[in-house]
């Protein structure tokens, strides 16, 4: 099942500096708390339903993967489900209370609003239009809106300075795909890098602040790794690396420092659509898990491998949710994270555990400090 909760600015958008008001004391994570509220009813209710309401799983992807992350640092929260599963969504750290006002500030600013009467009496459509206002912090793009440290529901990071303790007795999967960004440019091969030059005026976008690395070092680092790759393969390979697969990377970190280690996947299995140069991108999971092979916009395919693939992780992701352990079926013995081996499904035609994949990209970035975009 899924529940509806506040999105975007309706949830997150933190006012409580900006305006001396109780009503919107809990704005900056009132998407969070709407979830906490969700969950209160499936314990309270799903008995009734045939449901175990002390066998909850929650999973979710990109942003829901984080939101996941970052219930499991509420202390409401805390007891209301008892497996999670982030898929190409990790929240190492939230946004903190004066970026998050400052990034409020810019948003008022931009509808030209200057107090809560006049925001609440905005149309949606119309409250919206202050995302575009330029992200503060970032000095680009638009503005962002995520989960706050409030002091109030959130009062910790989820995984920064470690896990936070309180889920440490909740099994865990963390997830990603081998060609995340590959998902961000609208299946438009058009949009592939062709020059070296093209990939390091790109590159800096694509970290968006979050690893501050000259893109010149990133471009010569992957030509001697892979000597084979073209500008294209560079670009989405660094790329994905410097976004949430570092996250990822953290968050099993500080699983398996706390003795509680997480079950980590990479998607290599490869989208057929236009002759799979796509490869594995951002939201092949969904898809994979789910068994929606034919719905309208699905990147899986109906062929036999696409059958075998979205079985086999559909049945791990039924085994955890029903044990807290993926292992079973047809994969190949599945061993939780450790810091020595960074043990790691690679999910393919054929799966297999893989020590440390992409261990030398792994080891590149750990060059430089990740920053998450909110924070």
């Amino acid at each position: 099942m899924t529940v509806n909760h506040r999105l975007n600015a309706f949830g997150y958008l933190y006012l409580a500096r900006l305006f001396n008001d109780p009503s919107v004391a809990d704005s900056g994570n009132a998407g969070q708390l709407d979830l906490v509220l969700a969950l209160q009813w499936v314990r309270d209710n799903i008995a009734r339903f045939g449901g175990d309401p002390d066998c909850v799983m929650l999973f979710g992807q990109s942003g829901g993967g984080a939101k996941i992350a970052t219930l499991m640092a509420m202390p409401a929260a805390k007891g209301l489900f008892h497996r999670a599963a982030t898929m190409s969504g990790q929240q190492v750290t939230v946004g903190g209370p004066f970026n998050a006002t400052k990034r409020a500030k810019a948003f008022l600013d931009k509808l030209g609003i200057k107090d809560l009467a006049a925001l609440r009496a905005l149309p949606a459509a119309e409250m919206l239009a202050g995302l575009k206002a330029v992200d503060p912090i970032a000095g680009s793009g638009g503005v962002y809106v995520g989960p706050v440290l409030d002091q109030r529901s959130l009062t910790r990071h989820p995984f920064f300075p470690d896990a936070a303790p309180q889920s440490l007795s909740i099994p865990m999967m963390v997830g990603n795909t081998h060609d995340e960004t590959k998902g961000f440019i609208g299946w438009d091969a058009k949009a592939f890098p062709q020059t070296w030059d093209e990939v390091i005026a790109r590159l800096p976008g694509q970290f968006n602040a979050r690893i501050d690395i000259a893109p010149e070092t990133v471009v010569a680092f992957y030509r001697q790794t892979y000597p084979t790759y073209s500008p294209a393969d560079v670009y989405f390979a660094a790329s994905t690396a410097g976004r949430s697969w570092k996250a990822a990377i953290i968050q099993a970190e500080e699983r398996a420092r706390a003795g509680a280690p997480a079950y980590v996947y990479q998607v290599n299995w490869k989208s057929p659509i236009q002759g799979g140069i796509f490869g594995a991108p951002h939201t092949i999971d969904i898809g994979l898990v789910f068994g929606t092979l034919d719905a309208k916009g699905s990147i899986i395919g109906t062929g036999p491998e696409s059958v075998a693939m979205s079985n086999t992780m559909s049945d791990a992701f039924i085994a955890f949710a029903r044990t807290g352990d993926p292992n079973g079926a047809s994969l190949p013995r599945w061993e939780p994270y450790t810091l020595d081996r960074r043990q790691t499904m690679v999910f393919d035609n054929v799966s297999r555990l893989e020590d440390d994949p992409r261990g030398a990209e792994r080891a590149f970035f750990n060059r430089v400090p990740f920053t998450q975009f909110g924070t």
